[in-house]
């Protein structure tokens, strides 16, 4: 399907690329003209999308790389530098759930991990890329979150903060970054049909829940290069978004 945002010679990092949302995502940068370079753990995921980018015209650099690896966050970066000089776009998908529990009953591997993948790694991709981002003449970087950062849910204590954290260092990014071309956003999805919602909700039924490829629809306007919002959180409502306005 063609779109209206034409992101044509434009080199778009996404991690999580091998299912769900940050799978759909890249699939629908690639057809909106973007090079993606798809970061996940699970090779198999990874060359599934690369076959569906391919027979869509669209092309892709895999790297298979676990977010806990932080030297090869590292390399990444400078491996996008060597090759195309500069990073247009970065989708900050991947996560991890942890354990819907009380909190006194989290185990502290469990714990440590959410904050290792979901905060630490954020944070050190943040690092390797920002000096990419910020050669790029209209950068774009949208962080995924969750409306549990706000509501504090019971039992999901862990993941919840995780995701708190995660939209302070954007604003903060934000706010270092705003008179330049780059805009830095974050994406709430909601409700949606993947493999971490199925943990988290074991006796839904998937199928009245959205599909992955819907927010990532939803999402494609915030890496429009004549995008100029920044430092907001937008939340996925009925196929669109909305800006929630953001305390200076």
């Amino acid at each position: 399907m063609a779109s209206p945002i034409d992101l044509s010679g434009r080199i778009a990092l996404v991690t999580g690329a091998s299912r769900g949302i940050g799978y759909f995502t890249a699939r629908r940068l690639a057809a909106a003209g973007a090079h993606v370079v798809a970061v996940a753990r699970t090779v198999g995921g990874l060359e599934e999308l690369d076959d569906e980018i391919r027979a869509g015209g669209g092309s892709a650099t895999l790297v298979p790389l676990d977010l806990s690896d932080m030297a090869g966050i590292d390399r990444l970066g400078g491996s996008i530098h060597e090759r195309w000089g500069r990073l247009d776009i970065l989708v900050a998908n991947a996560a991890v759930l942890g354990v819907i529990a009380p909190i006194g009953h989290v185990e502290a591997k469990v714990f440590d991990r959410v904050m290792q993948i979901n905060v630490t790694s954020t944070w050190r991709l943040i690092r390797s890329v920002d000096p990419l981002l910020r050669l790029s003449d209209a950068g774009r970087a949208v962080v995924l979150t969750s409306s549990v950062a706000h509501s504090a849910r019971a039992f999901w204590a862990p993941y919840a903060a995780s995701k708190a954290a995660v939209e302070t260092m954007m604003r903060s990014w934000a706010h270092e970054t705003e008179t330049l071309p780059l805009r830095v956003n974050a994406f709430d999805p909601g409700r949606t049909r993947t493999a971490m919602r199925a943990q988290a909700m074991p006796g839904e039924d998937p199928e009245t829940v959205p599909h992955p490829s819907e927010a990532a629809e939803t999402m494609l306007p915030l890496f429009d290069p004549a995008l100029t919002e920044t430092g907001k959180i937008f939340q996925a409502q009925g196929g669109r978004f909305v800006a929630h306005r953001l305390p200076q």
